[in-house]
Order: structure tokens, then sequence, then C-alpha cells
């Protein structure tokens, strides 16, 4: 069994910062229709996902001690994925295949396959939200949340996506956030701004230099 590595100065994992939302006065739905109306957002999250063929923007990332940093994501389907942090001795990158946590500071480099982690509900193409997903109740029809996580391997981790409803977008849902729960029980919580579809990123930005000196580029 594969565990997610810790890190002794960050949480390892990413996730997602919830903010408060005002939520209207709502009138409770039947049975039929509440289920109805879960599983249409849930194929609607799984439209939203797969739809995304890049997205740009910061990010805000809370860790479970409440350590709070900022950068800069890059994402482009299928797997890839960069997390740049303001200080710049941090960096996450998926390139396809494996997640890699690259801490410059210490010179440490950690390496797990992107399905074996929570951000694989995102990042592997192989993964069916409609499967693994379950809508949760947020008390606001503008925001749509959704635990994702595999009972056959809890080793995985749990994400809970975090989506508002927007025109124009893959699903009618913008992404918000995530809240990312590994294996250990490190939580963090990531929420999302400034947010850009679509536009073109070379996969040579999924690529990082070793500190460790002996290799080049990846």
């Amino acid at each position: 069994m594969i565990r997610l590595p810790k890190f002794t100065r960050r949480s390892a994992m990413l996730s997602l910062m919830l903010s408060a939302l005002a939520a209207p006065a709502l009138v409770p739905a039947s049975p039929v229709a509440a289920q109805a109306a879960r599983s249409s957002d849930l194929a609607s999250v799984s439209t939203a996902v797969r739809g995304i063929t890049t997205l740009s923007g910061d990010f805000t990332q809370t860790d479970r001690n409440g350590q709070v940093q900022n950068g800069k994501l890059l994402w482009k389907q299928p797997g890839k994925i960069r997390f740049d942090y303001g200080a710049g001795d941090l960096l996450i990158v998926a390139d396809g295949s494996s997640l890699y946590m690259i801490d410059y500071q210490v010179a440490q480099v950690q390496r797990w396959p992107i399905r074996n982690s929570p951000l694989g509900a995102l990042l592997d193409p192989k993964r069916d939200i409609t499967r693994y997903g379950k809508i949760v109740d947020t008390g606001d029809p503008r925001v749509v949340s959704v635990e994702v996580r595999d009972p056959q391997h809890p080793e995985y981790g749990v994400i809970t996506l975090i989506f508002t409803r927007k025109a124009g977008v893959p699903g009618g849902l913008s992404l918000y956030g995530w809240v990312a729960l590994d294996a250990q029980g490190n939580r963090t919580n990531i929420r999302l701004s400034n947010l850009k579809y679509g536009a073109p990123i070379a996969d040579s930005a999924f690529r990082w230099r070793d500190p460790r000196g002996t290799r080049g580029p990846r």
C-alpha cells in the first residue's frame, strides 16, 4: 500500500479554503426531486472537470496548522498541474502520470502516482466522479459541493470539490476550490481566484529543476 509522504515543514497535500456564502431561505424539496437534483449536479460536476482543457489563476492554501500561503496555479488536462508558491522554495507539479512535491529549501523531492492522491479526482482521467462522488448539501443553490472517495482504496484520501454556478464555463460550474484529506488525516484547504479557462499553456510549464543536483531539469 502506498501512503502519501509527509513533509516536515508543511502539510504534504493540498486542499481548499471555504468561504461563508449567505444562503437564502429554501423550501425543502421532495425526496424524488432532491435525488434528481443531486444526480444532475453530479453529472454537471463531471462535465465541469472533464471539460477543462486549461485553467490558470491564483490560489490561497491553508494547512491543518492554519498556515496560509499564496501562489499561482496552472492546470492542463490530462493530468498536468503546477502550484507555484510565492516564496519560490516550494513547488508541486503533476506531469501527467506522477505528482511531485519539490522543496528547494531543503533539496527534497517526493513523488507518488496521481491516482494515489486526493488530486486524482481532478487529474486522473480514469477516475469517474459520477461513480465515486457524492453531492454534499451546501444550503445554497449557487454552490455545488461533491465529496470524492474510492471506498476500495481509502489510502487515496478524500477530496471535497466546491463549485459556483456560472454560465459560459464547462458544465455551468466554476471551480471555487477544494478540501483534501490524505490517508494520514492531514487536511489542506485551497481557494481559487482570478481563473482563466482555455488559455494556451505549454507542456514545458510542467517541467521542474531537480534541487538534489544529481539530475537536470525534468
